[in-house]
Order: C-alpha cells, then sequence, then structure tokens
C-alpha cells in the first residue's frame, strides 16, 4: 500500500533524511522506531506532503505521491494523526469530527456514531471546545478526527507521548482493535514493548537512516537491538 524507497529531506540546507525505505502493506501495522532526533516525524511530514522530498519516491496505492500538496495526499486515503494532536480548539468535539468527514469507501465506514462507540468519552464531551479536553480526550479525538476521513493509511506521530498509563493502555486497545478490522497502520511510538504486543513489523532509523526492519518476534529476541538503536 505504502513504499518508500530511499527518502531524503532536509530543512533549508540541513539535511535531515539520506535514506529511508519502509513499506506498509494492505492491513498491516508498521511501526517507526528510532531516538528522538533520528527523523521520525520528518519521514511523517515528507509522506504528508508537509516537506518536500529532496530525493527519493514514495507512492501509494501504486501512485507517485512524491511532493504532491498535503491535501492531495490526504485525499488519496492516508489520514494523519499529528505529533501535538493538533485538535482545533475553538471547535466543539463533534465539530472537530465532522470538519475532516469524508465519504470514502474502504474496509469500515466511520462515522460519528462508530467514532463515538469507539471512544465513548468523546459522546461525552461532544459539546466540549477542544481546549475543554484532557491530553488524552484530545489524543482520542486526534484519531476520531482521523479515522472521519475514512483513511486506507492511518498515521499516528507520537501515539502516546504524554498520556497517562491508563489512557495509553486505552490507545493501544483502541490500535488493537482497528488492526482486528483490517485497518493499515504506521505507528511512532517510544513504548517499544507495547508496540511489539501487536504490531506485524517494526522499521528502526538512525541518524536519517532506515538500519533496521523486521518482525516483532525478531524485535524482542534482540535485546541488542534496542541497546544499540533504541535505549537513550
Amino acid at each position: 500500500m505504502l513504499t518508500v524507497r530511499q527518502l531524503q529531506a532536509s530543512y533549508g540546507a540541513a539535511q535531515v533524511l539520506f535514506d529511508i525505505s519502509l513499506d506498509v502493506g494492505a492491513g498491516e501495522v508498521v511501526t517507526l522506531l528510532g531516538r528522538n532526533g533520528m527523523g521520525k516525524t520528518t519521514t511523517v511530514r515528507s509522506i504528508m506532503g508537509l516537506l518536500r522530498p529532496r530525493g527519493g519516491e514514495i507512492r501509494f496505492d501504486g501512485v507517485a505521491v512524491t511532493g504532491l500538496a498535503p491535501y492531495r495526499v490526504a485525499k488519496a486515503g492516508i489520514g494523519l494523526v499529528p505529533e501535538g494532536r493538533q485538535i482545533f480548539p475553538t471547535l466543539t468535539v463533534e465539530e472537530n469530527l465532522v470538519a475532516t468527514a469524508s465519504a470514502r469507501s474502504g474496509a469500515r465506514r466511520w462515522t460519528l456514531d462508530s467514532v463515538y462507540e469507539l471512544f465513548p468519552r468523546l459522546k461525552e464531551r461532544r459539546g466540549n471546545l477542544g481546549t475543554q479536553l484532557s491530553g488524552g480526550e484530545q489524543q482520542m479525538l486526534a484519531i476520531g478526527r482521523a479515522l472521519m476521513t475514512n483513511p486506507k493509511l492511518l498515521i499516528l506521530d507520537e501515539a502516546t507521548e504524554g498520556l497517562a498509563p491508563l489512557i495509553r493502555a486505552e490507545i493501544w486497545s483502541c490500535l488493537k482493535r482497528l488492526r482486528g478490522e483490517q485497518q493499515s497502520i504506521l505507528v511512532i511510538d517510544k513504548n517499544v514493548d507495547a508496540l511489539a504486543g501487536f504490531a506485524d513489523r517494526h522499521v528502526i532509523i538512525e541518524k536519517g537512516r532506515s538500519v533496521w526492519t523486521g518482525t516483532s518476534a525478531e524485535l524482542v529476541a534482540d535485546a541488542g537491538l534496542k541497546d544499540r538503536y533504541l535505549h537513550v
């Protein structure tokens, strides 16, 4: 579904990505792992068209999307839950969800009712403004807003950053459920053990380069891998 090959990207004269390659197949959950500052968010920004790559290729559903405007990438079927959530603060929960709704057909048709069923807390707070939500509620809203676009691929950047353990567990439960419904997902997060419990494959990046890819079983079995590339 998503194919990234030899991706390069820069901020001005400072090159950040040198050689990123990864794949996400239909119905797969793939993680993008690495220490802070290794290029994970830059990779996501490049895929979404928020940063124009300086080299390499990005294909989605067999079509080149390298360098396309963000709205065209979203229209192709990629939904983003961005780092920092970036919900609309002066809109209510329900207005946030409706603002991004798309009738795109897919494995599942997401509506207000189905998002509220996934996150009952959002239904309870449907009339609250974005500024009146806790961090965990904002993250649920960011995920629900992305699902309302009915994406073929859902990307989550720092899925549980800054959240309390109980809320993190709720987000992991949500992602496991989406995986069971054959939703393709690319997720960035630091909780490697939790990710290994349900992700199909993992890609580790180091200093703007893909340095390892493998299954959850392979990741868990290789303690040295975590020490080399993931532990601070």
